[in-house]
């Protein structure tokens, strides 16, 4: 076969399989075959008062700052699917007219040499009606070249017709995709749905607004405890260590206690670089020595119980001078009421996204912990709940956004297995585990800056990372 039917026969092959592919692409796109899309199976309506559900931690692996959210589905997400399935399918069409347009360029290139060729087969067909007229006259050698070489050219004749055809089929094609287009665009507008841009503009403003939403973002229930990540080791079996939850997020500054008794230095840290490195910045000497472990530093002061009494001292890191300090009235102290691991730990001092706490035991409640919100100013009792569970069998607790969690830390498989909520003024029994790596834990306080446990875990300063689950009332919740 000479080259010139050679590329017809590939264009004509290639013309075969376009015909094929799009007897069996196009029903489905457009809807004519049997197979329909269904939402029902996978659409579920929810009631549209319900709020954002958010879990945040501190930090994943690589020290980011991460949040799982889920969202309340409303009524319009019905109606966001169905634009959805309606954009994809517009989409689809828009491609396959693209696709289509490619196919009808190279289609009329190849018929533009099909209509010449088909011209000049016709005038060789008539010239040889003429030279077989005449053939007397010419010498039979050539007459039997032209004569061959008709016997060839005369089967694709038929295939040119078809060709032509075939031809007319893409452009109808394609005017028909055009249409399609057309129908579908309509469709979107009737029904309301929304164009790329609107809907691009839609996600950011929701980005932009759940940003907003996780910057005011406070309080939740404690879900997971993670870790722990070893800080440094240093020191005796039994200290504190802390970050101010109020500072800002330049101020990184660490404070280092040693010892639950006998002892009133503090050293100060300028970050955590530092103290891993052991640079101090600062060191304080304070007017009293401390009793326990579980002392805390909140808007610049630091607050602890004075050695033997239950005296709350409240000393100003600025000025090195104590701006108040209050007894904490029928407090349990001096191993009266500490926590299992004993070390003088009957007052506990912490705070939260909520304040500043002070968590006790005393005999007009049988021995059982005592919750009190503190004035930090002041230090006077703002409001107090007296729980059912006896301090002197828990381990070390902590506050987060109202609710104390009791823990057995001072055991090898802890957890937290107790909480009581000031807001309800409810408790419940909880299975929360978490790694008591290095054995005896003699110090454990949330800072909500950083969505961290700070705990001394028997000489190792050591960091635990929690998830919260939060639930963000929408504008529909009563």
């Amino acid at each position: 076969m000479s080259p010139p039917l050679l590329k017809l026969g590939a264009a004509l092959s290639t013309m075969a399989m376009i015909s094929n592919w799009m007897s069996q692409t196009l029903p489905s796109l457009v809807g004519l075959n049997t197979t329909r899309i269904t939402t029902s199976d996978t659409l579920t309506q929810i009631s549209p008062k319900e709020g954002w559900q958010v879990y945040s931690s501190a930090q994943d692996p690589d020290g980011r700052c991460i949040c799982t959210v889920v969202a309340p589905e409303q009524n319009l997400c019905s109606r966001d699917a169905k634009s959805r399935q309606l954009r994809q399918l517009l989409e689809k069409v828009q491609n396959m007219s693209q696709s289509i347009e490619v196919l009808n360029l190279r289609t009329q290139r190849d018929f533009q040499y099909v209509l010449k060729m088909e011209t000049q087969m016709k005038g060789l067909k008539a010239k040889f009606r003429q030279i077989e007229d005449d053939r007397k006259t010419l010498m039979t050698k050539h007459f039997q070249e032209l004569k061959e070489k008709m016997d060839e050219l005369l089967p694709l004749i038929p295939v040119l017709e078809q060709y032509k055809t075939d031809a007319k089929l893409i452009t109808q094609f394609k005017e028909e995709i055009r249409n399609l287009s057309t129908v579908l665009t309509g469709i979107q507008e009737e029904i309301g749905a929304y164009d790329y841009d609107e809907l691009h503009q839609r996600v950011l403003s929701l980005e932009t607004r759940l940003r907003d939403c996780m910057k005011k973002l406070t309080c939740g229930k404690l879900m997971k405890i993670t870790g722990p990540i070893t800080v440094k080791i240093s020191g005796t079996r039994f200290g504190a260590w802390m970050t101010d939850p109020l500072a800002s997020e330049k101020n990184n500054r660490v404070w280092y206690m040693d010892s639950y008794t006998n002892n009133k230095i503090v050293r100060e840290y300028k970050s955590i670089a530092d103290f891993v490195s052991g640079a101090e910045s600062r060191t304080y000497n304070l007017p009293f020595k401390w009793a326990g472990t579980n002392h805390v530093v909140y808007n610049g002061s630091l607050y602890f119980n004075k050695y033997q009494s239950n005296i709350i001292i409240k000393y100003s890191f600025d000025t090195g001078r104590v701006l108040a300090q209050r007894s904490l009235e029928y407090a349990g102290f001096h191993n009266v009421y500490p926590y299992t691991w004993g070390g003088f730990s009957d007052i506990d001092l912490m705070a939260d996204e909520i304040g500043l706490w002070a968590v006790y035991a005393t005999n007009q409640n049988a021995g059982n912990i005592v919750i009190s919100q503190l004035n930090q100013d002041t230090l006077e009792v703002l409001k107090s709940w007296s729980t059912g569970y006896p301090k002197r069998s828990a381990g070390e607790s902590f506050m987060i956004c109202g609710t104390l969690y009791v823990t057995n830390s001072h055991l090898t498989g802890a957890k937290v297995y107790y909480s009581y909520s000031t807001k309800t003024s409810t408790y419940e029994y909880t299975d929360i585990p978490f790694h008591n790596q290095y054995f005896h834990i003699s110090m454990l306080d949330y800072n909500a800056r950083d969505r961290a446990l700070y705990a001394w875990n028997n000489g190792h300063q050591v960091l635990f990372n929690v998830t919260l689950f939060h639930v963000i009332k929408t504008e529909d919740d009563t």
